[in-house]
């Protein structure tokens, strides 16, 4: 049974990892902040939010999005030096004008907890909401529901991060087709095998603007470089479906596979979502970059894009992720991203999927894969196009049968057959 907290009270927490879910009726942006005796983060890495999904050590991570968002905590794997994370949202208008904020913790299929954040009357515009704390070596829970004048920024500083103030240029909104010459190449011959995952720095700073690419903002333009760094490119979908358990709460709204899921959670499978990539470089080569095939390339050689993995499980929170070595821009014409529905019955709106494209420095740029009409599996998202050195970074999202029907919708020119994982 769920216990309901008013502000000011606390509850104990277990000692398996947990879940916390903030529920709005708006869009909301939430924050998770792991804080050490000085009420301060120890350095950019202790900051979770849409912009950096996985804390330095990834014992907290985010998942979900707008006014349905989830923070995956494992407590028992903080480190000594934290004793509080402390769990906020903002938006760009005061509380009283989106509507209640619900907050929920969860073990397992079980809700443990949940609270209500009334809007009647507050005008603030971010809310430290609750937070997971230490006491006498045990974790408790506390509803705090402090207002906090200014948004995510003033809040992010207020906890000690450091916030970068750059953001790129926005460039035209038209949206162009690949008009590549055709290479004939055999799409199912393997390549290098897969290397090892390549460990990500924390950034410098951390840069709370968000890109959104939609049909009226389809493109982006990330001005010319000597070194972009490396450009992680990531691909997730929600992977949680609901157990029936009578003990846990109804199935949310939003956020999970829900029937879709379940249908295939009773079957013993998870829907495999891949993402992949067909390359063109300067110098006239195309490669194909995906797991089916083993086809993962190489980062420090070319094509200079590489599939970190294959999650073939569907149960890595992260999704899957696929890098493109920004140092070598130069040697790149063009990075075409997609993803299929390897397993599965296609349903891009019940996956919810999401691609995110991060470039260090610069905010992430953001595509949602929700727009897919019937039973095709394939997407093409975006396009990364060398524009005389700068990123061009062109939204897509067209939807279809196969991944020869993609290629010759765009002219790529390969030579596909069929093939297994």
């Amino acid at each position: 049974m769920s216990q309901s907290l008013v502000a000011g009270a606390n509850a104990p927490l277990p000692t398996q990892p947990i879940s916390v879910r903030i529920l709005s009726n708006a869009p909301i942006d939430c924050a998770a902040y792991r804080l050490a005796s000085t009420g301060k983060v120890r350095g950019d890495g202790d900051m979770v939010f849409y912009g950096q999904k996985r804390s330095d050590d990834g014992s907290v991570s985010f998942r979900g999005h707008d006014s349905d968002g989830y923070f995956d905590i494992d407590l028992a794997a903080q480190p000594s030096a934290i004793e509080k994370i402390a769990l906020a949202f903002s938006n760009d208008k005061p509380l009283a004008q989106i509507g209640d904020v619900e907050i929920q913790v969860i073990a397992g299929n079980q809700q443990l907890l949940s609270a209500t954040l009334p809007a009647v009357g507050r005008e603030e515009k971010a809310i430290i909401l609750a937070e997971c704390y230490r006491r006498q070596g045990a974790w408790k829970f506390r509803f705090i529901a402090q207002g906090f004048n200014g948004g995510l920024k003033p809040l992010s500083e207020h906890f000690g991060v450091e916030i970068a103030d750059d953001a790129p240029s926005q460039a035209n909104q038209n949206h162009t087709q690949n008009t590549s010459q055709n290479v004939n190449q055999n799409a199912g011959q393997n390549s290098a095998p897969t290397p090892p995952p390549i460990p990500s720095a924390a950034p410098s700073s951390i840069n709370l603007n968000k890109i959104s690419l939609t049909k009226s903002q389809s493109s982006i333009n990330l001005k010319k470089r000597d070194n972009f760094g490396k450009i992680a490119v990531n691909l997730n979908w929600n992977q949680q479906g609901d157990t029936g358990n009578q003990n846990s709460s109804p199935a949310p709204k939003k956020g999970l596979l829900s029937d879709l899921f379940s249908q295939h959670l009773s079957k013993g499978q998870n829907i495999d979502l891949d993402v992949g990539a067909m390359v063109h470089l300067a110098n006239g080569e195309k490669t194909l970059i995906q797991a089916l095939g083993d086809r993962f390339g190489q980062l420090n050689a070319p094509p200079y894009v590489c599939l970190r993995a294959d999650d073939r499980t569907g149960q890595n929170k992260t999704g899957e992720w696929l890098d493109i070595n920004g140092a070598q821009w130069a040697n790149i014409k063009e990075v075409f991203i997609f993803a299929f529905i390897y397993q599965g019955v296609p349903n891009w709106a019940k996956t919810d999927g999401a691609v995110t494209i991060h470039v260090p420095e610069q905010p992430p740029i953001e595509t949602r894969l929700t727009e897919g009409a019937g039973n095709l599996p394939m997407c093409a998202i975006a396009r990364l196009v060398n524009q005389n050195g700068s990123i061009n970074v062109e939204r897509i999202n067209r939807y279809f049968a196969g991944h020869q029907e993609m290629d010759q919708a765009f002219g790529w020119g390969f030579q596909w057959k069929r093939g297994r994982k």
